[in-house]
């Protein structure tokens, strides 16, 4: 089987087309798009110390790790408009720079409060710099130089978010300098220097040769609709479910149908809307989209009940809890560079085939919790993580170049901030449903009992991405 992609570059208002995306050119972005990715994961395993050392309660602990998400989801398909308005390497470098100082800014936060808040600021950041990403990609290469480009974008997607949780473990155990949890966002300083350094050498500028304006009354109401949903279901529970929390959850439905009325009477209009409804005419988008929602609650959730089960059930300490997942890092890493030459010989066939494998893994690691508990670690764990890992890899990177196969180049900043807003809203929906779950579930049923269920929970959420995966096209267009 052949695979094609085309594409024609995106002209800058002249005549010439921009240069082309070169290796080290890539190598940046890839690096910009790792960095929003390792953060969402990398505090999982430094919460309890956290906790301990600025003496903050689980509510705000659990917004440590949601105001970054919340932010991040609600601003990323403003930020890949604004790419295609203003320039995206001049956004990527903005977004970077901010990045870094707002990594700074939690690194060195005196309160938890103050936490918070650099977290909020931080994913904004984040907002501005990854929607670049794909949208320079998708403008900057074409045939396979894209198809591979796109592969070791997933690729880098998944490695992120395990090595994120690993990293984070063996950061706050190595105290450097006695920084203790600190470290974990002071990290990002050096290599966001090093970033913005090579961005400047080595990513030509891009931009829409239509810029669309901003759509202010679809930002806000995006907003409104990720906010009602996302932050009731994160701190609901810890909050004890207050009555604001039902009525955010009540209005949700209304701001998400207010959100889609206005898209659609500007997209008939022929104006420009935040998130064109007519995008969702195409086929691949539209179901890649709707198959990333269940992977991504899975994942996310999957990494955050599986830090907390082994670090306050089995008492493992940061490294261990971080390690335990190695074996998948590894794997997916191994099997995402097999994944284009798969793909190109099998098509998306190879996504039910990564489905059931993830499958296969979890129900290892399940009964692995349920046979070896409390003694649960790296050896347990090693048999499920590796053939999850394995699964993970041959559906996550296909996925995602399957959603922007076929987004017109002029629109290719808000084709890719519709997915990677998509993606991160389910990641962060998988740790306020699948966290929540199990939080709720120890207090009767007991660490491990609860860990299995949610566990058993995760593994319909795969069954489901399996059949979904039965609806892609049979190739990448």
């Amino acid at each position: 089987m052949t695979e094609t992609i085309t594409s024609r570059p995106v002209r800058t208002g002249t005549a010439e087309a921009p240069p082309a995306l070169g290796g080290l050119g890539l190598f940046t972005v890839l690096l910009g798009a790792a960095l929003p990715l390792v953060d969402f994961f990398i505090v999982n395993v430094a919460l309890p110390t956290i906790g301990a050392d600025l003496s903050a309660s689980e509510a705000v602990l659990e917004l440590v790790v949601a105001g970054y998400g919340v932010a991040y989801a609600v601003l990323l398909v403003l930020g890949g408009r604004l790419g295609d308005l203003f320039g995206r390497r001049r956004l990527f470098l903005g977004g970077m720079a901010a990045f870094g100082l707002t990594s700074l800014a939690c690194g060195l936060a005196p309160d938890a409060w103050s936490l918070v808040a650099a977290r909020v600021a931080q994913g904004a950041s984040a907002a501005a710099m990854l929607p670049q990403v794909l949208a320079t990609i998708q403008a900057t290469t074409t045939g396979h130089r894209r198809a591979r480009a796109m592969s070791l974008y997933g690729a880098t997607a998944g490695l992120s978010m395990v090595a994120g949780q690993i990293l984070g473990g063996v950061l706050v155990a190595a105290d450097i300098a006695g920084t203790g949890w600190r470290s974990v966002f002071l990290v990002n300083v050096p290599v966001v220097l090093v970033g913005l350094f090579l961005a400047a050498r080595a990513v030509p500028e891009t931009r829409s040769a239509r810029p669309e304006p901003v759509d202010v009354p679809g930002t806000f109401l995006l907003a409104a609709s990720i906010l009602t949903l996302l932050v009731p279901l994160t701190e609901g529970r810890a909050a004890g479910w207050p009555l604001w929390t039902w009525l955010s959850l009540a209005a949700f439905p209304f701001a998400a149908a207010a959100f889609y009325a206005v898209e659609r009477r500007a997209d008939r209009a022929g104006r420009t809307p935040l998130v064109p409804p007519s995008l969702f005419a195409i086929v691949s988008l539209r179901r890649g989209l709707l198959l990333i929602v269940p992977f991504s609650i899975g994942f996310s959730g999957f990494m955050f009940v599986i830090a907390v089960a082994l670090q306050q059930g089995a008492g493992l300490g940061p490294v261990a809890a971080g390690l335990a997942l190695a074996p998948l890092a590894v794997v997916f890493f191994l099997f995402s560079l097999a994944g284009p030459r798969l793909v190109a010989r099998y098509g998306t066939r190879v996504v039910p085939v990564g489905a059931a494998l993830q499958g296969v893994g979890l129900a290892l690691m399940t009964l692995a919790a349920w046979r070896s508990w409390p003694d649960l670690g790296l050896v347990e764990l090693l048999p499920g993580a590796a053939v999850a890992g394995a699964g993970q890899a041959l559906q996550l990177p296909v996925v995602l170049r399957v959603v922007l196969s076929e987004v017109p180049a002029v629109r290719a900043g808000v084709g890719g901030g519709v997915m990677v807003t998509t993606q991160q809203a389910s990641l962060a929906l998988g740790v306020a449903t699948l966290g929540t779950l199990f939080l709720s579930l120890v207090p009767g049923m007991g660490m491990r009992d609860a860990l299995v269920t949610t566990l058993l929970v995760q593994l319909a959420g795969v069954a489901l991405t399996g059949l979904l995966s039965l609806r892609l096209p049979r190739t990448i267009a």
